[in-house]
C-alpha cells in the first residue's frame, strides 16, 4: 500500500515537472510571440540622424560643410569601397547576413566570461545591434540598455534588409574627433571620399571605432599601426584579401590629411553665413536644426569671382591698417550674390560688412537724385552755376555745401559734367528745385528700405545704406530699370535629393523707365571718359588706364567713408572701405582702396566674359555734344562727347565757342590766355 502511494506520488511530480516544462515552453513561445508582436506593432524605426549639411558654389562645387558638434554623412552602401565594407563584416560581425540580428554562439561565449569574472568585460553585439545602439540608446553598459538593443535590432531587422542596415550602420557609427560615419571620417583622415580608399586605409578606418581615441591614428598612432595590421591578417585569413594584397598594404605608407584639410576649408566664409541665415528663414528652422538636418543647399557663389574679390582686398589694403572693408558683386539679371566680403577676417569679427553696416553713402548717393531729374525735365545738358552757394532753409538755418578740395566753375556747368567730376553744388540745387521728398521717393524705387532723411544733405549721400542695398539700386540702372531681388541660394534638398526649396526666375517687373535709366547709365560712364580734352579732373581718372571695357559708376566719400559702387551689363561691383568705429580717413592712400579694389576685381572677372556694351533702348537719342555748353558740338570740338538723351529732349543748336575762326568772345580768349580749359574751372 505504502509503495503504491510512493508510485502515486512519484507520478504525479513527474506529470508536475511534465505540466511545469510544456507551460513554461508555451509561456516562453508566447513572451517571444509577445516580442515579435510587440516590435511588429512599433512599426520600423526611423534611421534618421544627425547628418552634416553641404553648401554648393553655383557650379556645384562644395564650398562649405556645416554641423554641429559631430560631422555627419549619409552615403548609400554603393559609394562605399568595398574593402571598407569587407573590413567592418571581417572584424565586426563576419556572421551578418546568416543571422537575424543576433549571434547567438557569440551571445553564450561573452555571458560565460562576463560570469567568470563577475563584470561585463566582453560584448557580442552585431552590427545590427550596434546600430540600434547608434541611433537610439547610449553606451552605457547594462543588462537593461542591452534589452532595449535587443528590441530596437529586432524591428531593425524584421523591417529593413541587410544591406539598408549594413548603410545604415557605416553612417552612423563613430570614429573620433567628432566624425560620424565612414564618409566623414575618410574626409577627415585621408581628405577622401569612402569610395576612393584602399585596403590599407580601409582597414585603418575600421579599427579606429573599437577605441576612437586608443586607436587614433592622429593621437595614438602606433596603436592604429597594430590595429590595422590585426585587421588585414584577419581578413587574408578569412580569404577577403590575397596574400599579395596583404603584402602590399602593410606596405602602403598612409597619406594622412593636413591639419587644414582635416578641418575643411571653407571657402568664403561671410557668404557661408549669409546662406545660412537665408536657408533659415526659407525653411523656417533654426540654424541648429540646420546645420544637423543633412541638407544640400546651392548657392549663386561663383568661386572665381570670390577669389578674384578676397585677393584684390588683400593686395590693396595695407596688411598693418585697421581699415574694414565691405564689398560684393551681384547678377544684375538674377539678383544672385556672386562674391562677398563681409570684413577682412571671419574669424576675427564675423560681423558682415555687406550686409549689416549702414554707413554714409556719399556721392554714391547722386544717381538716384539725378534719375528724378531725368524724369522730371532735367537732361544731360541741363545747365546749372557751379559756385560757393548758401541755402537758407525754412527753418532759418543756413546750409552751405562745398566741393571737393573747393573746387568750383565759377561757371555754368551741364549735368553730364556735375555727374562725371561729382560737383556737389549742382547736386544741392537739383535736389532742392525738385523737393527732398523726390529723392526720398525716388530711392524707394531703386529699394533703398533704410532711413532716409528728406533734408537738403541727402542728395550728398548723408543717409546710412548698406553695401547690398546699394549693389541693388545700381544693379536695376545695369539691367534697364528691372526689379531685383538679392539672394544667395537657388535651391534646397533634403539629403535624400527631394527638393524644398526653388527659387522662381528672375522677376521682369519693369520699376524704373527703361530710356530714363540708359540715359543716367550713359552719364554713370563719363566718370571713365577719356574722350575730353582734360579728363584728369573726373573721379575715375586714377582707375581708368587699368580698364579695358565701357563700366557705368560713381564715387563717393565721406570723412569717415569711401564708396566705389560700378557695373558692367553683366555684374554689379559695390565696395566700401572705412573703420568700425566711425574713425575719420586721413590717409589720402586709404581714399583710393575702394576704387582700386573695384578696378582690379572688375577687370579680372570680365578677363572670361563676352564683351557686352550697354545696348540703348528705342526711346533714346545719341548726339555729338559739347559738354561745357550742352549743344550740339562741331567735329572741331576738343571736348565733344557722344551723349544720349530722352527721344525729343536733345539740343537743336550747335555749339559756337569751338567752330573754325570763331568770333572769340572775351572769356574765350582769357581762358586761351590762362591756357586753362573749363574742367580746370571746375576742379573735383
Amino acid at each position: 500500500m505504502e509503495q503504491r502511494r510512493r508510485h502515486t506520488r512519484t507520478r504525479k511530480r513527474k506529470q508536475c515537472m511534465i505540466y511545469s516544462v510544456i507551460s513554461a515552453f508555451i509561456l516562453f513561445i508566447l513572451g517571444i510571440g509577445s516580442v515579435f508582436l510587440f516590435s511588429y506593432l512599433q512599426g520600423p524605426p526611423s534611421l534618421t540622424s544627425q547628418q552634416n549639411t553641404v553648401l554648393y558654389s553655383a557650379d556645384e562645387e562644395v564650398i562649405g560643410v556645416k554641423h554641429g558638434n559631430q560631422s555627419r554623412y549619409w552615403v548609400p552602401l554603393d559609394e562605399v569601397s568595398p574593402d571598407l565594407k569587407q573590413a567592418f563584416l571581417t572584424t565586426e560581425d563576419d556572421e551578418f547576413y546568416d543571422h537575424f540580428g543576433f549571434d547567438f554562439t557569440r551571445i553564450f561565449a561573452a555571458v560565460g566570461k562576463n560570469i567568470v569574472n563577475m563584470d561585463k568585460v566582453e560584448g557580442a553585439s552585431t552590427i545590427t545591434q550596434q546600430y540600434a545602439r547608434n541611433l537610439f540608446l547610449t553606451h552605457e553598459k547594462s543588462w537593461s540598455r542591452k534589452i532595449k538593443e535587443a528590441l530596437y535590432a529586432l524591428r531593425l531587422e524584421m523591417f529593413y534588409d541587410k544591406d539598408k542596415i549594413l548603410e545604415g550602420y557605416l553612417n552612423t557609427i563613430y570614429f573620433g574627433h567628432g566624425n560620424y560615419g565612414v564618409e566623414a571620417a575618410s574626409r577627415f583622415y585621408f581628405d577622401k571620399h569612402a569610395n576612393e580608399l584602399t585596403v590599407a586605409e580601409a582597414a585603418m578606418l575600421a579599427g579606429i571605432p573599437k577605441g576612437p581615441t586608443y586607436y587614433s591614428p592622429i593621437r595614438h598612432p602606433e596603436n592604429a599601426k597594430d590595429r590595422q595590421e590585426t585587421i588585414l591578417r584577419l581578413m587574408a585569413k578569412k580569404g577577403d584579401i590575397t596574400q599579395n594584397e596583404l603584402d602590399k598594404a602593410l606596405q602602403e605608407k598612409l597619406a594622412f590629411a593636413e591639419e587644414d584639410e582635416r578641418e575643411g576649408k571653407q571657402i568664403a566664409p561671410y557668404f557661408q553665413d549669409a546662406v545660412m541665415n537665408e536657408a533659415s528663414q526659407l525653411l523656417r528652422i533654426s540654424r541648429k536644426e540646420l546645420k544637423t538636418g543633412g541638407y544640400k543647399i546651392y548657392t549663386t557663389l561663383n568661386k572665381d569671382m570670390q577669389k578674384s574679390l578676397k585677393q584684390t582686398a588683400e593686395q590693396e589694403i595695407d596688411e598693418a591698417s585697421k581699415i574694414q572693408v565691405g564689398a560684393l558683386s551681384l547678377d544684375p539679371k538674377t539678383g544672385g550674390i556672386q562674391a562677398l566680403l563681409g570684413g577682412r577676417d571671419f574669424e576675427e569679427s564675423q560681423y558682415n560688412r555687406a550686409l549689416q553696416a549702414k554707413r554714409m553713402a556719399g556721392s554714391t548717393f547722386k544717381p538716384f537724385l539725378y534719375y528724378g531729374a531725368l524724369e522730371n525735365g532735367a537732361t544731360p545738358a541741363t545747365p546749372l552755376e557751379s559756385e560757393p552757394t548758401k541755402f537758407k532753409l525754412a527753418n532759418g538755418k543756413v546750409y552751405a555745401p562745398t566741393n571737393y578740395n573747393n573746387y568750383y566753375a565759377n561757371d555754368e556747368i551741364t549735368l553730364a559734367q556735375a555727374l562725371a567730376l561729382s560737383d556737389n553744388i549742382y547736386a544741392v540745387k537739383t535736389h532742392m528745385y525738385y523737393q527732398p521728398e523726390t529723392l526720398v521717393e525716388n530711392a524707394r524705387k531703386f529699394g533703398i528700405q533704410s532711413e532716409l532723411p528728406a533734408v537738403p544733405a541727402l542728395a550728398l549721400g548723408s543717409a546710412s545704406v548698406s553695401v547690398l542695398e546699394m549693389a541693388r539700386g545700381y544693379g536695376m540702372l545695369a539691367n534697364g530699370g528691372k526689379a531685383v531681388h538679392p539672394h544667395t541660394i537657388t535651391k534646397i534638398t533634403d539629403s535624400s535629393g527631394t527638393v524644398l526649396y526653388k527659387r522662381d526666375k528672375p522677376s521682369a517687373k519693369q520699376v524704373l523707365d527703361p530710356n530714363t535709366s540708359f540715359v543716367l547709365t550713359d552719364l554713370m560712364t563719363g566718370m571713365f571718359d577719356t574722350s575730353l580734352n582734360d579728363y584728369s579732373r573726373v573721379t575715375g581718372a586714377a582707375i581708368k588706364d587699368q580698364l579695358t571695357r565701357e563700366y557705368a559708376g560713381k564715387t563717393g566719400s565721406t570723412d569717415k567713408d569711401s564708396w566705389m559702387i560700378g557695373f558692367s551689363p553683366q555684374v554689379v561691383t559695390a565696395v566700401w572701405t572705412g573703420y568700425d568705429n566711425n574713425k575719420d580717413i586721413t590717409k589720402v592712400e586709404e581714399y583710393r582702396y575702394a576704387r582700386n579694389i573695384w578696378a582690379d576685381h572688375m577687370e579680372t572677372i570680365h578677363k572670361d566674359l563676352p564683351e557686352r556694351e550697354f545696348k540703348p533702348p528705342e526711346g533714346v537719342t545719341a548726339v555729338a555734344m559739347d559738354p561745357h555748353t550742352g549743344k550740339l558740338a562741331h567735329s572741331g570740338c576738343d571736348d565733344r562727347r557722344v551723349t544720349y538723351f530722352l527721344e525729343g529732349t536733345e539740343p537743336k543748336n550747335y555749339c559756337t565757342v569751338h567752330v573754325p575762326n570763331p568770333e572769340e568772345t572775351d572769356e574765350n580768349k582769357q581762358r586761351k590766355k590762362d591756357g586753362r580749359s573749363i574742367w580746370d574751372w571746375i576742379g573735383f
